[in-house]
């Protein structure tokens, strides 16, 4: 009898356990943001730009699977760190149908914009079905340009003597790298954004030396602790968050996503990342 009420004990223990990590993954942790502070040395950055500070804000996946009035909060808070640059790495809906575009445009009416430039780039979501409908790429571009985000479609641009380059997404259907890179500036402080880190082991950067910004994997949402993120939509397994040296001159970093695509979040909190920048070295 003594066995089998420990067993029951030890039963409703467990259960009871679960219980709470699952109510705690379901609804606490994805409304948990937390801004992550890192310094960005910058090669060639200039000397008005020491010390000012890049915001990275990705992955907000605006849709019917959570409660977008959290994103519209995070960005209330993120505008009071008064950033000087702000850039997206994309993926902005959930993309369903035509309400997530409806539902963008509310949302972006709280947009997060730097004092000194604000820029973006497309995510795979952002292509609609199977991530080739090019007609949603093109409505979500012109929707955050409307609100002021200069969005760079394998493209690049300067704004006070930084040079961003930015890619259109690895997965989507206008992902053509090269011409992005081929804007590549070793003069000046380079910056470029890519949605899927998976690109930065593609024979693509025409030499590029400076930061790589990333999102997509939101740090597998889901991390057991101690042990690696079992979900992560990359090839590259090593992909998963934070900062990764890589070779040649360049670094990756990998934000954990402000959204998710399902409410369920365990030991990797949504994130909008501040960056100060400083001089390389």
């Amino acid at each position: 009898m003594k066995r089998r009420g420990f067993i029951k004990r030890t039963f409703r223990w467990g259960a009871g356990f679960g219980l709470l990590v699952g109510l705690y993954s379901w609804q606490i942790e994805p409304f948990w943001l937390r801004f992550v502070q890192i310094k960005m040395p910058l090669k060639n950055l200039p000397d008005a730009l020491v010390g000012k500070t890049l915001m990275q804000i990705s992955d907000v996946h605006i849709g019917n699977a959570f409660d977008y009035q959290y994103i519209i909060e995070s960005f209330q808070e993120a505008q009071k760190l008064n950033p000087d640059f702000v850039v997206y790495t994309g993926d902005y809906v959930t993309y369903e149908n035509d309400e997530q575009i409806v539902q963008l445009k509310e949302v972006l009416q709280y947009v997060v914009k730097g004092t000194l430039g604000t820029v973006g780039i497309l995510g795979n979501h952002d292509y609609g079905i199977d991530f080739v409908e090019e007609p949603v790429a093109k409505i979500i571009t012109e929707c955050l340009e409307d609100v002021g985000v200069t969005m760079l479609r394998n493209d690049a641009v300067e704004i006070h003597g930084l040079n961003f380059l930015g890619m259109d997404d690895f997965w989507g259907s206008n992902f053509y790298p090269l011409k992005a890179t081929e804007q590549y500036k070793p003069e000046m402080a380079n910056i470029t954004l890519c949605h899927n880190p998976d690109v930065c082991d593609l024979p693509v950067w025409n030499n590029f030396e400076g930061w790589i910004l990333s999102g997509h994997t939101h740090g597998g949402q889901v991390k057991p602790p101690f042990l690696p993120a079992p979900l992560l939509p990359v090839k590259n397994k090593n992909y998963d968050a934070g900062i990764k040296k890589l070779d040649e001159g360049r670094t990756l970093y990998i934000n954990s996503a402000l959204g998710c695509l399902r409410q369920v979040r365990l030991n990797v909190r949504p994130e909008i990342t501040l960056f100060e920048l400083t001089k390389e070295v």
